[in-house]
């Protein structure tokens, strides 16, 4: 018959350096590991990424700054007309 003493090793019970024997001395080296690893991974996404050409960027704004003309326009129509409405409203009953 086996017999298991104390808690299984789980990544919940292993100590904060995230190494089994490190304890508060493993914390700064295993930080900076982590850290140069973080920094690796980031380099590598980083040559992945397909950046927009000067042309695709320029369309882009156009697009960006014609749509808000657009939206600003329609709104500055739909707040006339509704104030119009509230104040033609508020007349017709004598406020």
């Amino acid at each position: 018959m086996d017999t298991v003493k104390g808690p299984p090793k789980t990544p919940s019970t292993r100590s904060a350096a995230g190494d089994d024997e490190g304890g508060y001395l493993g914390r700064p080296t295993a930080w900076w590991d982590r850290a140069r690893t973080f920094l690796t991974d980031v380099r590598a996404e980083m040559k992945r990424v397909t950046w927009p050409t000067r042309r695709e960027v320029y369309a882009t704004t156009v697009v960006v700054i014609l749509v808000s003309v657009f939206f600003g326009l329609y709104l500055w129509l739909v707040d006339l007309f509704l104030s119009s409405a509230v104040h033609w409203l508020l007349r017709q009953v004598g406020a």
